[in-house]
């Protein structure tokens, strides 16, 4: 509890400096462009996913008579699914977008695309929402199926129906997130794949031109932030496939290791979409120089 407390407060605080930030700056000039957009959608739907995760293992570890009261497990499964499944497929938008806005390709779908997509946007965070409302739902009948056989199997006989019965409620589960998370990371992954292309493309352009360093200091900077998001979101994508795995089993040792993964990506890529992002960047550095000027005065 204490590692994994400590995860989510550091996931917690830097999902709610980017919210606080880009709500301070709508206050200040009453409009969001499409990247503020999914930021702040972003960083909300992570913050209330590490709040109901760290919720659900304190409770587990230190309440786990809860559990046996309907209906809070059915419900903390069924919110925990919502957040983590709009955190995945956020992302993903916010790789496409990227790719969109910044990858240089004379296609004719790809110049559609640059006008049409600060348009698309909302109905994307709307889609976005909407699979994860019936990921979500879909989460709440299975818990609750499973725990009513779980509770109704008494001999050694009736766990080996159990067993049997849990993977037919799991199924329908794991062939609809399966299914949701492997085009949400498909996307993520060509999209990425894509502008790291053009990215490199650009660069060598740039090196062959004699362009200024400054240029080509940014594009460098970009293609790291761009392998770094790749890297974390394969990590992230086999963690939930091996939640999928795991889900019936009862082993501490990979219950635990998935735990402290499920605060990696919320936390990691958002504090790398900080440091990638000039405002937020400029933020950050001025409020911790403050801290740290405040802390010295004391």
């Amino acid at each position: 509890m204490v590692i994994l407390t400590l995860q989510a407060f550091a996931g917690l605080w830097i999902n709610a400096f980017i919210a606080f930030v880009l709500c301070i700056a709508w206050v200040r000039k009453r409009s969001f462009n499409s990247v503020e957009k999914i930021l702040l959608f972003l960083g909300c739907s992570r913050f209330c996913f590490l709040c109901i995760t760290w919720v659900f293992n304190f409770l587990k570890a230190m309440y786990s008579w809860c559990f046996f009261i309907h209906p809070i497990p059915q419900l903390l499964v069924a919110i925990q699914s919502f957040f983590e499944a709009s955190n995945f497929l956020v992302s993903a938008c916010l790789c496409g977008f990227y790719c969109i806005k910044i990858a240089n390709f004379r296609h004719t779908f790809f110049t559609y695309m640059k006008v049409k997509i600060d348009r698309i946007v909302p109905w994307l965070l709307l889609g976005s929402v909407l699979l994860s409302l019936v990921i979500g739902i879909l989460s709440y009948d299975i818990t609750e199926k499973a725990l009513y056989s779980h509770f109704n199997s008494t001999t050694e006989r009736d766990s080996r129906k159990l067993r049997v019965r849990m993977d037919e409620h799991f199924l329908p589960m794991f062939v609809t997130i399966g299914f949701i998370s492997s085009a949400a990371f498909m996307v993520a992954f060509f999209s990425a794949l894509l502008l790291l292309f053009s990215l490199w493309r650009h660069k060598s352009n740039m090196q062959t031109n004699s362009a200024k360093n400054l240029s080509l200091d940014a594009h460098i900077k970009a293609m790291k932030s761009v392998l770094l998001f790749l890297f974390i979101y394969i990590i992230n994508f086999t963690r939930l496939t091996l939640t999928m795995i795991y889900i019936t089993k009862k082993d501490e040792h990979v219950t635990f290791v998935i735990s402290v993964f499920q605060y990696i990506f919320p936390t990691v890529h958002s504090l790398s979409l900080i440091l990638s992002n000039p405002k937020l960047e400029k933020t950050l550095l001025q409020t911790l120089s403050c801290l740290k000027c405040k802390v010295c005065m004391r």
